[in-house]
């Protein structure tokens, strides 16, 4: 499977999680948050990071960073490798500490980053671990409400301006956008991410691959921009399965939902509302076929026949 895609450019802003491996925890003590907020500020000063939002948890992190030297990659070398060092010696341990590479989507700041600040911070509620999101320490949130002063590191008037120009006002009007989420059902705006690697609408996406699809190796060399530039629609892609599988109108309707959360880089909720099912429903339905490729042979050799169309 190739690596996620990483679209690096000046000014550029990202979704970054990361999460311990084999989900342990990742912050065990109040130093070891500590220490991770240090390396945040040493990535501001070194390589010209701006981290407008962010959350500790115990077994993973979420950030909103904006990169304005396009070096994504250079700032979350720092971030990870260093703080594995330092929790690595702190806690006499060796090895790795995250699950694999940082999590990274490339965000349309202007229609997403206010919402992603608010699904962030409330990320300790959702998690049981607060009931208001001012009781949770380790997280932005407390900045943008006006109780502490920021560090230096922290930008938080990209995202109050959207609530006024007068500072006092933003703050109350953030605490209340904040709080009108608290209760009842919440859909996470990730949701709407594209080929999981873009958060944007057509317009930003088409932007983005103008300006970064321009050569043919791209796609080779970047298996997400590939995705990007091979989307298929759903009918499309049920056109194939039926022409390939020619039988059951069961397993076509099965085949296509899982080609189709795997190809058309349309959100779970478009791809559920067409199936009639839910988005959560999608993801289901995908990963129990997925399991009944890998007993049955004779249908994985068929499906592989479908994908390899829809890469070509």
């Amino acid at each position: 499977m190739g690596r996620s895609l990483r679209i690096q450019y000046p000014g550029a802003y990202y979704h970054v999680t990361s999460r311990g491996n084999e989900r342990k925890a990742i912050f065990k003590t109040k130093g070891d948050r500590k220490g991770f907020l240090s390396y945040l500020k040493s990535a501001y000063l070194r390589y010209g990071a701006i981290i407008h939002v962010y959350c500790l948890m115990n077994n993973h992190y979420h950030l909103l960073i904006e990169t304005p030297k396009g070096n994504l990659s250079q700032i979350m070398r720092h971030i990870n490798g260093a703080y594995t060092t330092f929790f690595n010696v702190k806690h006499k341990r060796a090895g790795h500490l995250f699950q694999g590479r940082y999590k990274a989507i490339l965000v349309d700041a202007d229609a997403y980053a206010v919402e992603l600040s608010r699904y962030i911070h409330l990320n300790p509620v959702r998690g049981g671990i607060v009931s208001m999101p001012d009781l949770h320490k380790w997280s932005s949130y407390q900045y943008y409400t006006g109780k502490k002063e920021r560090p230096d590191w922290l930008r938080v008037d990209f995202i109050l301006s959207y609530f006024g120009s007068e500072l006092l006002s933003s703050h109350k009007k953030y605490v209340n956008f904040v709080f009108a989420r608290l209760s009842g059902t919440y859909d996470s705006p990730l949701r709407e991410t594209f080929a999981s690697t873009i958060l944007g609408d057509e317009n930003f996406i088409e932007r983005i691959t103008e300006k970064y699809l321009k050569r043919k190796n791209d796609y080779k060399n970047l298996p997400a921009l590939r995705e990007i530039k091979d989307t298929h629609s759903i009918e499309s892609i049920y056109s194939k399965v039926k022409v390939i599988l020619d039988g059951s109108e069961s397993v076509a309707r099965k085949a296509t939902i899982f080609l189709c959360h795997q190809y058309t880089g349309s959100p779970l909720k478009e791809i559920g509302l067409h199936f009639g099912i839910s988005d959560s429903g999608v993801s289901l339905a995908s990963r129990r076929f997925s399991e009944t490729l890998k007993r049955n042979r004779k249908l994985r050799k068929r499906i592989e026949e479908i994908q390899n169309q829809l890469i070509l």
